[in-house]
């Protein structure tokens, strides 16, 4: 009798821990720094397409958010309709950051688009397109013959980037939420049996 309730036991405590995989696996969320080694700004001669090239080697979901560094004396960073995106038309903007640590949430899937916000920026490139989604990743500027296949491989060489502690204390609790209410059920279930 007790070998038959000590295999029950570990039955279930293995399905807790299946549960707790679960929920970690869905509630991951990353955040981008946009352009990788390269800060937000004008992109040089030698990379012109250097958001085009980032923006197509991630795959975007709800969740992830994007972190802008730039001198916030100098640049600012701006969320523009597609029709503005394509005429660089920095006059309406739908969202203006400009503190240097620009972090912007994704809470929907869709097309979405930034500009640098000082004037002439957008016109030299420093412009960002996310798909996040079932839509192409392509920026509708460039088209996907234009962009290498292979994605370049870097060492993030500042460290890594810091969450912010809003998703950290959710997963967090999600995941002792989740612990709490199965070893409740266990122990009800190996105390019934």
């Amino acid at each position: 009798m007790a070998n038959l309730g000590n295999h029950r036991f570990h039955l279930l405590c293995g399905f807790q821990l299946f549960l707790l995989m679960q929920l970690q696996y869905k509630v991951f969320c990353y955040q981008y720094k946009v352009g990788d080694l390269d800060a937000w700004g004008i992109p040089t001669s030698a990379n012109p397409l250097v958001y085009a090239k980032w923006s197509k080697y991630h795959n975007f979901a709800i969740g992830d958010s994007l972190l802008f560094l730039y001198p916030p004396s100098q640049d600012s960073v701006i969320q523009v309709t597609e029709q503005s995106y394509n005429s660089c038309n920095i006059t309406d903007p739908i969202l203006y950051m400009n503190n240097g640590n620009s972090l912007f949430n994704i809470t929907s899937e869709g097309n979405f688009y930034f500009a640098s916000g000082e004037p002439g920026h957008c016109e030299k490139k420093q412009k960002l397109h996310i798909t996040v989604g079932n839509a192409s990743a392509y920026s509708p500027s460039y088209g996907p013959s234009a962009l290498p296949e292979i994605a370049p491989s870097y060492t993030n060489v500042f460290g890594s980037i810091p969450h912010p502690p809003s998703s950290s204390i959710a997963l967090s609790v999600s995941v002792a939420i989740t612990a709490v209410v199965v070893s409740a059920a266990c122990a009800i279930i190996c105390g019934i049996m």
